[in-house]
């Protein structure tokens, strides 16, 4: 996928997130969890000493594209202020954990 969005349904796709706002201790990693496996990606949800959360979804484009929306919402308890995205080439990620 490239910077400006355009993908091809079918292509993998990896995308690394880092949630800003109300989101360690507020269900926010088990939310992308559900996401990536309601997607069939892999990946992680991880807490940063700052506060925020690294998120990594690698799979189907259309499928990373969705659980992005729902990185964007958070779990309800959430309140995400900034979601910044980097797109990189997939690496061959396999599961997804929450660490």
């Amino acid at each position: 996928m490239d910077p400006t969005g355009e993908y091809d349904p079918g292509e993998d796709a990896r995308a690394e997130l880092v949630a800003r706002g109300l989101v360690q201790g507020v269900f926010y990693r088990d939310t992308m969890r559900r996401a990536a496996e309601t997607g069939g990606l892999a990946g992680s949800a991880v807490n940063l000493p700052d506060g925020s959360v690294r998120v990594i979804f690698e799979g189907p484009a259309v499928a990373v594209l969705a659980a992005i929306e729902v990185a964007r919402e958070g779990s309800p308890r959430a309140q995400v202020d900034e979601l910044d995205i980097a797109w990189s080439e997939p690496r061959g990620e396999r599961g997804f954990t929450t660490g």
